[in-house]
């Protein structure tokens, strides 16, 4: 299987914790023969800390991971004060997202990993999309196509509906997407999991999971013909299940992944059990996408020096499991 090209792990908000967590995450990983990356980033954040080398080509990356972090320069407008977030310097975060799509659209990045944005702070700047997946939809040439998993060694979980109002959640709920959630899934866990014949639990919407429709009919008359529709392509899929019962430690052995109805339905339960490995991914697109599933942490944000304040748990996550989906993928296509 040829190795598959580096990992292209974004700036960030710079104010915020992600240049502290692109250093302990090249200490952490400089010698273990996984996750190799590139920062694009203002080296001037970090040389004080690490060994840098600055790239022109993320194929340099390649060649220095072990000695040095290979930094791909996206200089910010003004300087940076950690904690103190400056929309001046969103420019810097969007061509740095920018430029890592590029490269993966291209092949010469095996995926993008994105540390954490401000969307405040974007939007003062002037940046029209609620979050990073919708901009690297758009980027990618497919907005509407993206579709959120948070992903743990204990649990995957994807929302059907996902940064919308709960009242606005129900209005826009139809068997249609949830056909395409679910299709789109289990279209990844083939690809870029490994997993040969995904299993797919389907969540209901209402308590008991409608209870034959005594406390909401959605379940009958959404939810299960969306189910049928996924059993007749082939899909493994079961439901609809109780969500107050589907996230056990009994239950979710039983399949590979929970199509959730909408964004706390499946974002409580996988962040209560496991919120240090938690990942998020993008599926739908050409491109693999992964992010730690926490903030900009402000609060913590310091000068990057030898000693880590963050906790850089859930970003070496998100880099292995974008390095093993990478490799899944180019196994698939080579």
């Amino acid at each position: 299987m040829k190795r598959p090209p580096p990992l292209a792990l974004t700036l960030g908000d710079p104010a915020g914790i992600g240049p502290q967590l692109a250093t302990e995450a090249w200490r952490r990983l400089r010698h273990s023969g996984e996750g190799m990356f590139f920062w694009l980033g203002d080296p001037r954040l970090v040389e004080h800390a690490v060994p840098v080398t600055c790239i022109a080509t993320p194929e340099e990356a390649t060649t220095v991971f072990s000695d040095s972090l290979p930094v791909l320069p996206v200089p910010c407008e003004v300087e940076v004060i950690p904690g103190q977030p400056d929309s001046r310097n969103a420019a810097a975060t969007i061509s740095s997202i920018r430029q890592a799509v590029e490269y993966a659209l291209a092949g010469r990045a095996g995926g993008v990993v994105t540390n954490p944005i401000a969307k405040h702070v974007l939007a003062t700047a002037g940046f029209p999309y609620p979050g990073h997946t919708e901009f690297l939809a758009t980027l990618c040439d497919m907005p509407g196509e993206e579709i959120m998993m948070l992903a743990s060694p204990q649990l995957r979980v994807v929302p059907v509906t996902v940064h919308v109002s709960l009242r606005r959640a129900l209005e826009t709920l139809t068997t249609d997407r949830i056909v395409q959630v679910a299709e789109i899934a289990n279209a990844a866990l083939k690809r870029d999991f490994g997993i040969g014949a995904p299993r797919l639990a389907i969540a209901g919407l209402n308590p008991h999971a409608g209870e034959h429709g005594m406390m909401g009919d959605e379940e009958i008359t959404l939810i299960q013909p969306a189910i049928d529709r996924l059993r007749a392509q082939g899909i493994d899929c079961r439901g609809p299940m109780p969500p107050d019962t589907m996230f056990s430690a009994k239950a979710r052995p039983h399949y590979d992944v929970a199509i959730c109805m909408y964004h706390d339905q499946a974002l409580i339960p996988l962040k209560t059990l496991d919120m240090e490995e938690g990942v998020n991914v993008t599926l739908g697109l050409p491109i693999i996408r992964t992010s730690p599933d926490h903030g900009t942490a402000f609060d913590i944000a310091g000068p990057v020096t030898e000693t880590c304040r963050a906790d850089v748990s859930s970003l070496l996550a998100a880099i292995r499991l974008a390095g093993e989906m990478s490799a899944y993928r180019e196994g698939k296509e080579s």
